[in-house]
């Protein structure tokens, strides 16, 4: 049976699932499977009444309001259905102590297992995070640098911030796979490096190699940042780099 990968994404009523009264809802889910880094088809989008109001701040990020979601279902209608769809999965979320606490907070009401107990869990912020250290990495910021189209993304919504994150996460761990996909090309790379090497006029030993530190890394990246904006076409050379990866 091939693993399965669920990009998953919720908006909110607001940012605290805990309060003791009234606390903030989900009112949208939405799950998209991935088996062997190809999307399957298989999905669960809803919108879900909070039963509660939905902040103005709040409905300004994501455009929902509690007009929108008259006759939607509430979590405890939904809430078997949703459990059902995870379980088992890798779950692949942006920032996912915050969508695992509201869904731990909504299952409990119902008397439905935590998350954690039937899925492993992917933070992408904590990946970007490592790779990308002293950066933003926002969705929207690695969206653009990492070539994923955000043009049909006008306000947060979960089906459309599960298709960025979904493209954002295939292009984060591209090499992984590489790297195995193309290892009969890499030993032949190898043994190519060592008959080199051993020719007379291999690199001479006083010359040593210094890699580029944490910070000069992060620089980098961030000068390439501001070639993505400032050219009409982007930068030409992540474009040339993903073409050679």
């Amino acid at each position: 049976m091939q693993h399965r990968q669920i990009i998953l994404d919720t908006e909110t009523t607001g940012f605290d699932a805990d309060l003791p009264d009234n606390p903030d809802r989900i009112i949208e889910f939405a799950g998209l499977e991935m088996t062997a880094r190809q999307f399957t088809g298989a999905s669960l989008h809803l919108y879900i009444h909070p039963q509660r109001d939905i902040p103005e701040a709040a409905a300004a990020v994501h455009g929902i309001t509690l007009e929108q979601l008259e006759g939607k279902p509430v979590f405890a209608e939904v809430a078997q259905q949703i459990f059902d769809f995870i379980k088992g999965a890798e779950l692949i979320i942006h920032n996912a102590p915050f969508d695992t606490r509201f869904l731990n907070a909504e299952f409990r009401r119902v008397g439905l297992p935590e998350v954690e107990t039937v899925c492993t869990v992917t933070d992408t912020l904590a990946m970007a995070r490592q790779r990308y250290p002293g950066q933003k990495n926002s969705l929207d910021a690695l969206c653009t640098r990492l070539g994923v189209d955000r043009s049909k993304r006008v306000l947060h919504g979960a089906l459309i911030d599960c298709e960025l994150l979904g493209g954002v996460y295939l292009s984060m761990t591209r090499s992984q796979f590489s790297l195995t996909d193309g290892f009969e090309e890499e030993q032949d790379g190898q043994a190519a490096f060592q008959a080199a090497s051993s020719a007379p006029s291999e690199r001479p030993k006083h010359l040593k190699v210094v890699m580029a530190s944490d910070e000069e890394n992060a620089a980098h990246e961030q000068y390439l940042d501001g070639l993505d904006k400032a050219a009409p076409d982007g930068c030409l050379y992540r474009k040339n780099a993903d073409v050679q990866a």
